[in-house]
């Protein structure tokens, strides 16, 4: 389970696992208040030459073990929101690339928004690549998943 939290990654890089950790209130899972550290888990992210440490809790009643992850970016996604966002306005309006970023990921990105657009949003939808992205995100989806 997967719990977003706001925090800066460079407060978290500089401070590795002295990081001050808000703990969950209660398990997402069966509601218990009795949450246990359960650890660390390596995760890298855009612009950090080394993987940042994210906290873990374990929920003794249930088993459920819930990574922290910062507010702003997708589940298993190491670029920003905001950055998977402008790379999709460019090649939308521009037909480029964003520099910076390798054309690959930003490919990945297009394609699979296409996809589950065309998945969720039918082929009728004539909103464009930008309006899609946002209205999957709107309603909870994580828009450029591969995962339909």
């Amino acid at each position: 389970m997967v719990m977003f939290f706001a925090l800066k990654l460079k407060d978290l890089f500089e401070k590795q696992r002295d990081y001050p950790w808000q703990k969950p209130d209660n398990c997402p899972c069966c509601n218990s208040h009795r949450l246990w550290g359960h650890g660390f888990a390596e995760a890298i992210f855009d612009g950090y030459d080394k993987p940042l440490l994210l906290k873990l809790y374990r929920c003794p009643d249930c088993g459920c073990v819930i990574r922290l992850r910062p507010k702003g970016y997708f589940k298993r996604f190491q670029a920003s929101v905001e950055t998977i966002r402008s790379s999709i306005i460019f090649k939308s309006t521009k037909n480029r690339w964003l520099s910076g970023i390798s054309r690959t990921r930003q490919g990945h990105w297009f394609r699979a928004l296409n996809k589950r657009i065309t998945a969720y949003l039918t082929q009728a939808w004539s909103g464009g690549a930008i309006a899609g992205f946002d209205y999957l995100l709107q309603i909870g989806q994580t828009p450029v998943s591969r995962f339909i």
